[in-house]
């Protein structure tokens, strides 16, 4: 009997460190007003479309997208620790600028080659994508035929699909732009998957004010 299980996946809406370019990492901040309003602008464009269950990243940023999203839905949010953010060790908390500054050579590791970059207390890409991957498959496997929506971050979303496109680690940061509170749609059959939607923000209804 060959199932179609629908992935839904969503980085949470913009948070208060976003608009500071703080890296973020482990560590939270809230969400903004435009932050609530992607989350609630998502729900509704997919608010006919069927939802088995919610996974979310244990961060407050990413369980309250979920929650936004949901709406008054009856669906059950699983948070996992393993779907959390890049951990970013010592950058976390700091303002972009100041990380480039005084880590130049990580800061360009971090943007430009991914397969290589490490940070004091951090996690590298690879070890983000196999807690990443093996979490998905988990997820997959124990929800065979279902739609799942997953409520997640930048580094894990792009590493995600990633794995779907077979893209190479050293290209993870090309296009599409991951913005917050974006929607990727991938279909499972099969162990085949089709990407049906990357990157997405059609459901916006003002212009995005972050980069």
């Amino acid at each position: 009997m060959n199932h179609k299980t629908t992935l839904f996946l969503v980085r949470h809406g913009q948070t208060e460190w976003n608009v500071q370019h703080r890296f973020q990492g482990h560590q939270d901040s809230p969400l903004t007003d435009l932050g609530v309003k992607q989350a609630l602008w998502l729900g509704e464009s997919i608010q006919n479309a069927h939802v088995d269950i919610i996974y979310s990243s244990s961060s407050k940023r990413a369980r309250r997208t979920a929650e936004l999203i949901k709406g008054s839905r009856e669906i059950s949010i699983i948070e996992s620790d393993m779907l959390r953010e890049i951990n970013l060790g010592i950058w976390e908390g700091r303002n972009q600028q100041e990380v480039k500054e005084l880590y130049p050579e990580k800061f360009y590791d971090f943007w430009n080659n991914p397969e290589v970059f490490n940070v004091q207390g951090g996690e590298s890409f690879k070890d983000v994508s196999e807690r990443v991957i093996s979490k998905l498959n988990q997820i997959i496997d124990k929800n065979r035929g279902k739609s799942i929506l997953i409520v997640t971050h930048t580094v894990v979303v792009k590493l995600i699909m990633a794995y779907f496109e077979e893209r190479l680690m050293k290209d993870l940061w090309n296009p599409p732009y991951i913005h917050p509170a974006c929607l990727s749609k991938v279909e499972v059959m099969n162990n085949k998957f089709e990407i049906i939607l990357h990157g997405d923000i059609s459901h916006f209804k003002e212009e995005n004010s972050e980069s």
